[in-house]
This record gives C-alpha cells, sequence and structure tokens, in this order.
C-alpha cells in the first residue's frame, strides 16, 4: 500500500497508513482530505475511552470507525475519502464525502480490489488494464456523467454520500447521506443570516492549520467574501492572510469585453486585497508559460483524461505550481454559481423549459458556450486547495 500525504495538521503525527492493533486484528487507515470537526469528535471519543497518540484528524478518523464502523462517516463535517482495511472482519471499507469534493475510484480483480484517489495511481498497478471503454467515451464527450462510471474499463468511483465494502462474495454500496429538494421558506433576513452563519464558520475551521494559508482572490463576490471573513479572523490573531490573483500578461491593459467578462479581474481584486488589508500577490502569466508543452502535458496527466477546460486548467496548474513556495492551504470560492443561480442559462426560458441539463441548451453544437456566468455571483461555498493521493 503507498500513501502520499500533505501534512496539514501535526504533521509527524499524522503519517499514513495509520494501523490500530486490536485483540481480534489489525485496523489500517489511509485517507486523503480534512475532517473540521474533528475537535470536537475527539473530545467525544475520549469520553467513550478512547485514547489518542497524535493531535491529527487522521486518528480522529481512524478511531471514529472504530467506534462507529462505516456509520462513522454520518458523524464527519469535512472533505474526505478514505479507506479502511478491518482484518477482524476481513473486509475493507471505502467512504467518500457527502459531496464528493475528494475522489475515490476502485477496480476489481480476480481476488480482491484496487483502489486510489486518482485513477492513474489505480493504473500504476499492473493488474490494471488500461483500456477505454465505450461507455466511458460516451460519458466523457456528451458532458454528462453517469453515476460511478470511469472512462478506464473495469474501473469505478465511490459515489458521494457512499460506503463501499469488500465481503466475500462481491462489493456492496450503500448510501449514507443524500441531498433532499425542499422549498425554501425563509425569509430574505433569514437566508442572509444563515449563508453568514455557515460561510463564518466553515471559514474558521478551514483556517485551522499547522501551515501556511492564503486564498485565492479573484476580485469577484464569493472569493471577496472568503477573502474577508479570513482578513477579519487572522487579524484577531494579530496576522495578515496573504491572498493571490492569476494576472495575465497585459490583460488589463489590452483588456476586451466580451459574454464572459465585462471588465478585467486585476482592478477589483486589487481593491478587495487593499480592504481587507492583506498581503496581496499577483502571479503574472504569459503566453510562453500557457503553451509550455511540458506544462500542458503535465495538465492533461494532472486530469487523467484528455478533456478539460483548455487555457483555464493550464492557468490553475502554474498559479498552483508557484502558489506551492509560498503556502500549503488556498481557501477558494467554489459552487456559488450552481447553489445561488448564477450562471446566465438558469434563467433561459430555453433552457428551463428543456427536458435536459440546462447547460446542455446553453452549448452550441461546435460545444462553444453561448453565455456565460455573470461576475457577481462568482464562486460562493468554500474549498481547500491541495494535492495529494490515496
Amino acid at each position: 500500500m503507498r500513501h502520499r500525504r500533505l501534512s496539514i495538521i501535526d504533521l509527524a503525527g499524522g503519517r499514513q497508513p495509520m494501523v490500530e492493533e486490536t485483540a481480534d486484528g489489525p485496523v489500517a487507515l489511509v485517507y486523503s482530505g480534512e475532517t473540521y470537526n474533528f475537535t470536537e469528535l475527539r473530545n467525544e471519543l475520549v469520553s467513550r475511552g478512547h485514547y489518542f497518540e497524535t493531535h491529527s484528524d487522521t486518528e480522529v478518523v481512524l478511531r471514529a470507525y472504530l467506534e462507529w464502523g462505516s456509520a462513522s462517516a454520518e458523524r464527519l463535517n469535512g472533505m474526505y475519502a478514505f479507506a479502511v482495511w478491518d482484518a477482524r472482519i476481513q473486509r475493507l471499507v471505502m467512504i467518500r464525502d457527502r459531496m464528493g469534493v475528494k475522489p475515490l475510484y476502485y477496480y476489481e480483480t480476480e481476488d480482491g480490489v484496487l483502489f486510489g484517489s486518482e485513477p492513474k495511481a489505480t493504473l500504476a498497478h499492473p493488474l490494471a488494464e488500461h483500456v477505454v471503454s465505450l461507455d466511458g467515451l460516451r460519458d466523457m464527450f456528451s458532458q454528462s456523467k453517469s453515476p460511478t462510471m470511469v472512462v478506464w474499463e473495469g474501473m469505478r468511483e465511490v459515489e458521494p454520500g457512499c460506503v463501499v465494502t469488500t465481503p466475500r462474495g462481491g462489493l456492496q454500496a450503500t448510501r449514507y447521506w443524500s441531498l433532499p429538494t425542499r422549498e425554501h421558506t425563509d425569509s430574505r433576513d433569514a437566508t442572509v443570516a444563515h449563508v453568514r452563519e455557515l460561510l463564518e464558520d466553515i471559514v474558521a475551521r478551514q483556517l485551522v492549520s499547522d501551515v501556511p494559508c492564503c486564498t485565492l482572490l479573484s476580485g469577484g463576490l464569493d472569493s471577496s467574501v472568503i477573502t474577508e471573513i479570513a482578513a477579519g479572523r487572522q487579524a484577531r490573531a494579530g496576522e495578515t492572510i496573504r491572498t493571490f490573483s492569476v494576472e495575465y500578461a497585459g490583460q488589463t491593459e489590452r483588456f476586451v469585453a466580451d459574454t464572459a467578462r465585462d471588465a478585467p479581474d486585476t482592478p477589483f481584486a486589487h481593491e478587495v486585497a487593499a480592504h481587507a488589508g492583506t498581503e496581496h500577490q499577483d502571479i503574472r502569466l504569459d503566453p510562453e508559460a500557457l503553451t509550455d508543452i511540458d506544462v500542458r502535458t503535465a495538465v492533461v496527466r494532472s486530469r487523467d483524461i484528455p478533456q478539460g477546460l483548455g487555457d483555464m486548467d493550464t492557468s490553475m496548474y502554474l498559479l498552483f505550481r508557484d502558489l506551492r513556495a509560498h503556502s500549503t492551504v488556498a481557501l477558494s470560492g467554489e459552487s456559488a454559481d450552481e447553489i445561488f443561480g448564477g450562471y446566465r442559462e438558469f434563467f433561459s426560458p430555453e433552457a428551463l423549459q428543456a427536458r435536459s441539463f440546462p447547460w446542455l441548451t446553453e452549448v452550441t453544437p461546435m460545444r462553444g458556450r453561448r453565455n456565460s456566468r455573470s461576475r457577481i455571483a462568482g464562486h460562493t461555498g468554500v474549498a481547500r486547495v491541495r494535492q495529494g493521493y490515496l
């Protein structure tokens, strides 16, 4: 079993695989991600008689499994994918977080199962065949995705909010969480207060780290809100948070408005950084870096499939590559358009009346998007960006 960990909390104590020797056999854990309520869970587990040797959230997850089994997933607040080999019952247990932030893939063999947090990690094993399936290709080119489907023949992914186990007789998948659809009945003031409470809570939890943190700042609403909250919390602790933006060479001076953007990002990002009092830095990208063949190869390899967002993927890769020299953890806005209706197709009569996914109605036959999102939506939600795989 191989594991590479990007250490965030208790750098030495969270080493993996983490093993607990029980009277009935060892229980071993490999874990990618973070559990944001690990402090509360740790206290509860201590009250139940557990003894901790480290301060890491990894040990909290392991001991939560020892206490509650696969039902421990229901108690975790975070983004995670982990696997437990439980020798007591001769069973592998694979668990993925509720929204599927952290990926987890598996590949059945004649006498067991291979698993990893990336297809390339699983394909590195000699028993995994490098064959692309027709169903996988259909999913890739149709801009939709069948549950558990992966382009590689024989490989599947653990669905968000699911537990996959390997008892004798074959794999079994069970769902421990789903997102129901309900009518929103709160008032505007109550909604604003609730969203503020959630944002302040998760930003505070994600700033807990034994390594440097920063925020990614585009100047949009979501990244600006996250930066303001993070800067305020750090200031109260006597610290200044760092912020980073991407600046394309000559973009501000030669900017031309289009359907995607009506103004360059950089001036907005600088205004927010000045208002929040952050230590700001622009990471400048030029055409030479964006077209470098080695960089483009690395981007495709990181994606695991030859599909993505073109130069946007390359820009993100270069941003994180340079960012890693300054900070280990970056808070970034994600999913605001999906949660708060930021995409213009959400207001398109054609999309609303279509018997298909709204984003498919807004794509031309040449696969170009007719409309794009508005600046005000940005990406709200919070994500911690990091590297590493099981």
